[in-house]
C-alpha cells in the first residue's frame, strides 16, 4: 500500500528512464514563534454552531503540534473542551477574560476581541 502513490503523481509524464525516482514537493514545517511575538486574538465566535457560544483563539503562527498542545493546556487549565485545528483554538463557551489571562500567563501576547 505504501508503493500505491499514484494520486501525488498524478501531473507527471511517463518516463522510460529504470532508474527514475518521482520526488514529491516537501513543504517546509512552518517556525513557531516565540510567545512573545505572537499576536493571538480572543474573539467570541455562535456561527454554524446551532445558537452556542465559543472562544475562537486565532493568529497562532507555527505547527500543528505545537498549536494543539497549547490548546491542550488551555483546555485542561479551564475544565473545558474544545479543539485545536486549521490555525485556531476553539474553547467550548465563553471564556474570553479567563483565556486572555492564560495566554498572557504563558508569555504570549493576546488580545480579547469582541
Amino acid at each position: 500500500m505504501a508503493d500505491n502513490d499514484w494520486k501525488k503523481r498524478l501531473g507527471v509524464v511517463y518516463s522510460t528512464n529504470p532508474d527514475f525516482k518521482y520526488e514529491t514537493e516537501q513543504k517546509p514545517a512552518e517556525e513557531t514563534l516565540p510567545p512573545y511575538k505572537q499576536r493571538l486574538r480572543v474573539m467570541l465566535d455562535r456561527r454554524n454552531r446551532g445558537g452556542k457560544q465559543v472562544t475562537l483563539v486565532t493568529g497562532f503562527v507555527g505547527s500543528d503540534e505545537d498549536l494543539k498542545e497549547l490548546g491542550r493546556s488551555l483546555k485542561i487549565k479551564l475544565g473545558v473542551g474544545g479543539s485545536a485545528k486549521d490555525g485556531e483554538i476553539t474553547i467550548q463557551g465563553d471564556l474570553r477574560d479567563k483565556v486572555t489571562e492564560l495566554l498572557h500567563a504563558l508569555g504570549y501576547t493576546a488580545k480579547r476581541g469582541n
